[in-house]
């Protein structure tokens, strides 16, 4: 059986790589065999800084209302200031669509555990609302029974491209993969799946890596407009490029809670 690595937040060059699990972290890392991502395809995706009294960190993340963002509680616990950039596909190259917003709070799901990654859920509320265009856009979240085992889902974030490569990716990247039964992914990573939790493997290696930490999973729902059905929570210790399933928080559990939090349909 492996053990399941925490999708910490990607250090910045410099700045040392802190925190951890009993396993031994891999190389800084971005999504795995996936392909770069055009202007306002992704218009709900959040690039965030930020800062904790370890170092510097970069996390994924999806607006989800006008002013709270859905990221995973490993990338906000212990947080102490937080950047978001919104509206741009890259993370280095200068592009007029970005906004740079700061945040106000960030809220921890009360139940998350450090060491098993239950109830991987958290929250970061600007401090201002945005205003959408064609480039920043909210993403509603799935309702129980949205997510069935086969469904084609989409994975993007910034993080690290292969095990051998290190920091974090220019350009907005994605990769389809299947959602896959709970009983499936138990398989590789045994009693550690739990009921909150949704695992999901692409063609060969393609699925997420260190640095998609809090990224969403997205599917079409019913009229083709795209609902958020997971958070980019983990990965085998065997490696971003292993055929080991990625593992994400299922946000339709968590729906009720999000939404009392952050008023979010």
């Amino acid at each position: 059986m492996n053990y399941l690595l925490v999708f910490l937040a990607i250090s910045f060059p410099f700045f040392s790589l802190a925190g951890g699990t009993n396993n031994t972290f891999r190389p800084p890392p971005r999504i795995i065999g996936g392909s770069t991502a055009r202007a306002g395809q992704f218009p709900w995706q959040a690039a965030i800084y930020l800062d904790n009294i370890s170092g510097k960190y970069f996390c994924g993340g999806a607006l989800i209302t006008n002013q709270w963002i859905l990221t995973a509680a490993h990338c906000v616990f212990g947080g102490k200031l937080f950047t978001i950039h919104l509206g741009s596909n890259t993370l280095f190259s200068q592009d007029e669509n970005r906004i740079i917003l700061s945040s106000s709070k960030y809220v921890v799901h009360p139940e998350y555990d450090q060491n098993t990654l239950e109830n991987d859920v958290g929250l970061i509320q600007l401090h201002m609302p945005v205003t959408f265009t064609e480039y920043v856009q909210k993403i509603n979240i799935a309702n129980m029974g949205q997510i069935h085992d086969g469904v084609v889902v989409t994975a993007a974030g910034w993080g690290q491209t292969s095990d051998s490569s290190s920091g974090m990716s220019n350009n907005l990247i994605y990769a389809e993969l299947s959602i896959i039964s709970n009983t499936e992914c138990q398989i590789t990573y045994g009693s550690q799946i739990k009921s909150g939790m949704v695992c999901a493997v692409g063609n060969y290696n393609e699925g997420i890596c260190i640095g998609d930490t809090g990224s969403p999973l997205v599917k079409p729902d019913v009229k083709g407009s795209p609902l958020h059905v997971g958070i980019a929570s983990f990965m085998s210790q065997n490696g971003c490029e292993s055929t080991d399933p990625s593992g994400f928080i299922r946000t339709d559990v968590y729906h009720k809670w999000i939404s009392n939090v952050t008023n979010a349909p």
